[in-house]
């Protein structure tokens, strides 16, 4: 992708790595390389850094806080964040409610919101999934029935991830069951701490209690918290999970993990006289994945090109999603095929801060099943894979 850069990208791109070497938190750093969980002062006072520098929101408008820059500007800097491991701005905001506050929102509701989502005042938290509508999500059962200048809320979402710090969450609530299900729903923004919420952890595999249960019981919303028009939600979320999948591609970091792989690999002896990169069998599966995310880098680069100039990402980010994520449990197959018996001792507590035992497993190989283990849940997450495949099939292929 070199060749293809002007001087003037060239120059941005020097200009982004300068950056990031100086102001990227050397702690922070330190927790990256040695793969000890961020928390969430870690990310907020990042996101703060890069606000300062006016680069936490590269997509949105400009008129709200944007850089204004080229999709040729966007990928480079993603792929010198995703060099140095620097975490990305947490989506839930940034990434996901700001895109519909902005596009959909009320000129009270932009300036109440938008400042603190840019300037990483106020977490947000996702509540879309219930216990019995995840991928069928527009079978949704959590109500809002007006009741004078509030909506009062009860129902619960599921897989509510990094709820335990969040602020406001974004809903989406069933506001009439006369209609077809899809048009009965509307788009709530509330606060955590309103009467009536309760928050219970959920532990994935990797022991982390990284997603919880949200229960409403008589939440009192104000009206004015309400996003656009009643009963138009399932709008505005088919919207908001368009850049959610195109987030998930995760495209600079799998390159930047597979360049990891192939040095890794190639310093791992195969017990014959050579390394594992000699392995006819694992170098084709490194190949296989290196063209498969090169093709999918390039598909990304063509997404990044339509949203520059306003444009929602289509059908498209179905497509990301679905050979992003799965580039991405591959590679972990991988990594856990390379570090063989040294990813069998998974020690969680020695990837928190302030571990004072002695590391478990050989150099970062321990830390393999905690990629493994989390990352499962990638091809469920943004709408199952199956459920991408349905979308495609209906709005790329006509079936």
């Amino acid at each position: 992708m070199n060749a293809a850069f002007t001087a003037e990208e060239l120059q941005f791109q020097h200009d982004v790595r300068t950056f990031l070497e100086s102001e990227f938190p050397r702690d922070i750093r330190d927790k990256v390389e040695n793969r000890i969980r961020l928390d969430k002062d870690d990310y907020v006072r990042w996101q703060k850094i890069l606000y300062r520098k006016g680069w936490v929101a590269p997509n949105w408008p400009v008129e709200y806080g944007g850089t204004g820059w080229t999709a040729v500007q966007k990928y480079i800097f993603a792929e010198e964040m995703a060099r140095v491991g620097a975490p990305e701005p947490v989506a839930f905001g940034m990434k996901m409610v700001a895109p519909v506050i902005y596009t959909y929102g009320s000129e009270e509701q932009k300036k109440r919101f938008l400042p603190d989502i840019l300037e990483s005042n106020v977490w947000w938290c996702q509540g879309y999934s219930e216990p019995n509508a995840g991928s069928d999500l527009a079978s949704l059962k959590t109500t809002a029935v007006r009741q004078g200048d509030h909506y009062v809320v009860n129902g619960t979402k599921t897989w509510n991830t990094l709820g335990q710090y969040a602020d406001w969450i974004f809903c989406l609530v069933r506001t009439d069951n006369t209609v077809k299900k899809q048009e009965g729903i509307s788009f709530l923004l509330i606060d955590m701490k309103t009467p009536g919420i309760k928050l219970s952890p959920i532990y994935l595999l990797d022991g982390q209690p990284e997603v919880n249960e949200v229960h409403f019981d008589n939440v009192r919303v104000p009206v004015e918290n309400l996003i656009g028009e009643e009963n138009q939600g399932w709008t505005y979320a088919k919207v908001l999970l368009t850049h959610e999948r195109t987030n998930i591609a995760g495209v600079p970091r799998s390159k930047i993990r597979l360049e990891k792989l192939r040095k890794l690999a190639a310093n791992t002896p195969d017990g014959q006289g050579g390394t594992l990169m000699d392995d006819p069998v694992f170098a084709k599966k490194v190949a296989e994945t290196e063209i498969q995310v090169l093709a999918l880098e390039f598909a990304e680069l063509r997404t990044l090109a339509a949203v520059s100039v306003g444009k929602a990402p289509g059908p498209e980010s179905s497509i990301l999603k679905i050979v992003g994520t799965e580039a991405t449990q591959y590679l972990d197959e991988l990594y856990m095929e390379l570090a063989a018996w040294h990813s069998l001792p998974f020690v969680p507590e020695q990837f928190e801060s302030g571990f004072a035992g002695e590391p478990i497993g050989s150099g970062g190989a321990a830390a393999t099943a905690l990629h493994y283990f989390n990352n499962r849940k990638q091809s469920i997450y943004g709408g199952s894979n199956e459920i991408q495949r349905n979308i495609i099939c209906k709005a790329v292929l006509g079936l």
